[in-house]
Order: structure tokens, then sequence, then C-alpha cells
């Protein structure tokens, strides 16, 4: 029997049972496909809010401190500071000299017993050293200051501790002599050995300056070597290794480039060690092939027809390159480049190639000085065995997010600004 018979003889009964079961079955695979992309973004949703949430209920802690309040009486003190002398010139030199240790650990004892000195954190003299330098006319009186508390008392104040640190504090709260509030130190300060003391503010400023650098260096020589292979390189051997190359480029380790850095950079060029200048210029190696990637599909999206049509009326190569296949483009290459600065943002492994883990207590005034960024900041803290580094450390973790979330929203209002239709 004949193909043309055999399909005359079995004709589609849309009716018939048999029909219907493999209507049935499609229906069913297709709401389990459904179900199942469905299942994995809900997926998706659940690990994200676990991680939001978890980071927002261990790090919002380390947005608050917690305070004893200490009478100091400066005159009976073993000071022997004169407030002239704190005064003008000299000033640095004559608190350097203090022991301000002694004077908390006497004020301590005095007002809340023996071994009282570890109800303060270990660097609470230097509040007190502070609070002298702004106002010397302290030394000849009684002073009420509130100096950071230990880490057990902090803890025991946000979530509870061990027993003794929760009734140190219970007995510190019946007399108002205890205070939580805004731990502005972390958002000011920079790295410190005390988690009363640290900050966030010099991993911070680190950061900002490599981004900086690492965008300047980046952006525009990616957008010019995707507007070179795409426009006029020819097409031959040599194009073709250049751009399996960077394809090549964009799948490497991160660490490979922070060793490139190590050698070029530190050992070669002899630049400054753990500066923000040497971090973006490895951050723009490993970003840049990216860039290069997103702006060639981008100008390759730009359809022929706008070329022609400018070529027509007489523009130039440059002409159209400049004023119609680049802004077109645009929106594609600031895609690209959110996701090559997002990347670099949060790299760590290539800034410690290159020094950039070092201990940083002051933050950078330029882009030469030693910096730290926030990432090898939270990868110094996690690493910290005292309790309170825990909550220091997590939110610093919500500090990055919202830096990323800050840049990522400038360049999609970029993005979308300069996005045209046609």
């Amino acid at each position: 029997m004949s193909d043309l018979a055999r399909i005359d003889a079995t004709p589609t009964d849309w009716n018939g049972a048999a029909m219907r079961r493999r209507i049935r079955r499609r229906y069913a695979a297709e709401r389990r496909f459904r179900l199942l992309g469905l299942g994995a973004i809900l997926l998706s949703a659940g690990f994200l809010a676990f991680l939001l949430v978890t980071m927002f209920a261990n790090g919002i802690a380390g947005f608050a401190r917690t305070e004893v309040r200490l009478e100091v009486n400066f005159p009976a003190s073993s000071l022997f500071l004169d407030p002239a002398a704190v005064q003008g010139f000299g000033a640095e030199q004559a608190l350097a000299g203090a022991d301000f240790g002694r004077v908390l650990s006497q004020a301590a004892e005095a007002q809340y017993g023996e071994g009282a000195g570890r109800l303060f954190s270990g660097s609470a003299w230097l509040t007190l050293r502070n609070a002298v330098a702004d106002d010397p006319e302290i030394l000849s009186r009684t002073e009420t200051l509130w100096l950071p508390a230990s880490t057990e008392i902090d803890v025991a104040a946000k979530s509870g501790g061990d027993p003794a640190a929760e009734a140190m504090h219970a007995r510190l709260a019946q007399g108002d002599n205890v205070r939580t509030g805004i731990n502005w130190t972390f958002l000011n300060g920079s790295d410190s050995t005390d988690p009363a003391q640290v900050g966030i503010w010099g991993a911070f400023k680190g950061s900002l300056l490599t981004m900086i650098v690492t965008l300047l260096i980046a952006f525009p020589i990616g957008v010019l070597s995707a507007v070179y292979l795409e426009e006029y390189a020819p097409r031959n051997r040599w194009t073709d290794m250049i751009e399996v190359s960077i394809n090549n480029l964009a799948a490497v380790p991160s660490i490979i480039f922070g060793l490139l850095g190590l050698a070029i950079f530190l050992n070669v060029m002899h630049l400054p060690r753990s500066a923000p200048l040497v971090g973006g210029l490895t951050l723009a190696l490993m970003t840049m092939p990216v860039i290069v990637i997103a702006g060639r599909n981008a100008i390759k999206s730009v359809p022929p027809s706008i070329r022609d049509a400018a070529l027509g009326v007489g523009a130039s190569r440059i002409q159209v390159v400049s004023h119609h296949v680049l802004p077109l483009a645009l929106p594609g290459i600031l895609t690209g480049t959110i996701i090559g600065m997002a990347r670099a943002l949060g790299e760590t492994a290539p800034l410690l190639m290159i020094g950039m883990r070092a201990f940083v207590a002051t933050p950078p005034g330029g882009f030469s000085d030693p910096a730290s960024v926030l990432p090898v900041q939270i990868f110094l803290w996690s690493d910290e065995v005292s309790r309170g580094f825990v909550e220091k450390t997590s939110a610093a973790i919500i500090v990055l997010l919202v830096f990323l979330l800050a840049m990522n929203g400038v360049a999609i209002y970029l993005r979308n600004r300069f996005e045209r239709r046609w």
C-alpha cells in the first residue's frame, strides 16, 4: 500500500479517543513545564530572600553601638595636663604623652567597683582623649562621658550574650548608665583591631576610587576596541585571533589578572602597593573584555539600513559611527559596562594579589595612597575571632549591596536615558 493510500485509510479524527488522549498529554506536559519554570523562579527568589533577611538580621546591629556612662574627675586624676598645653602648637605631643588608659581605669573602678575596666572597649581611651582635645577646659572639672562598651556588653545589649554579661548589662540599665544608639563611628571610621571602633568609610572610599580608575580606563578602551573590530577591522586571521583571545580573556579566572597586575604594575612599573590606582588598573584589565564583547554585540544589533542611509546622504564613516551607530548601541554598551563593573566591585582575589589586604587605619587621601576595598574588608573581618566582628561583617555586606545597587541604578538610568526605538 502506498503512503498516500495509508494516510487516506487512517484519517485524523479530532474527536476520537486517541486524539483526545494525545491532546491531554500535550496540555499536561505544558502545565508541568510551566510549573517547573515557576518553581525555579520561586526557589531562586527564596534563596535571595533568605540571603537578604539573614544579612539584614545579622547586620542591622552593626549600625548601632552600646555606650556606658563614666564620670571622670580630671583634677583628681593622674593626667597632669595643663589646658593651655592641649591648645595650639604641641597639642598632639602633649596628648600622646598622657596615660588616658590609666585615667579610664581609675574612673571606672571609682564608679563601678574593682575590675570595672572590662565594661569598656579596649579603645575607649581614644574617646576620652578626643574629648580632651575638643574641649581642654574639661581638665579642670568633673565631666560625664559616654564611652564605647566592651564587646560582651554590646552583644548583651543587642541580642543577648553569656549570663554574666547579661547580668552586668541589667545592672547598668537599672541606673541608666548604658545606652544604645547609632554607630556613627562605623559610618565615618576606618579599620581597627577593636570591633567597637571599626568603620566602613575607609574601605568604601577605597572602593569608590578603585571603581573610578576602572571605569575611566576600561570603558573608553573597551568601546573604542569594539568600534574598531566591528566597523573598521578587516576580516582576516589576525582579526579572528584577536576575537578569540578577547572571548577567552572574559573567562579567565580573576586571580590570573591579579598575578598580571602584580607582575606589571608593581614589579615592573613600581607603582605604589595597595593603592586604588593599581587596583583600578588590575580590575580594568579584567573588565575590558566584557565591555568589548557587549559593545560588539550592541553595534551588530544596529540595523545596516541606518548605516546605508547615512552613507547615502554623504556622511563619512566616522560621522556614521559617532552620530548614528554609537548612540543607538549605547544602551547595550552600558549594559555590558554594568555587568563588568558589578563583577569588578565584588572581586577580592586580584586585589589580594596586589597587596590591598593591608591594615589601613586612615581613609585614603588620593589614588596613590594605601587603601582597602569593601570585599577585602569583609573578608578580613570575617576571619576575626572576636564576636563583635560578626555583625560588622554583615553590616559591611549591606553597605556593599547598597553601593552595588546605587551604581547599577545610575547605569540603568543612563541606559534608559539614551535608549532609542526604531
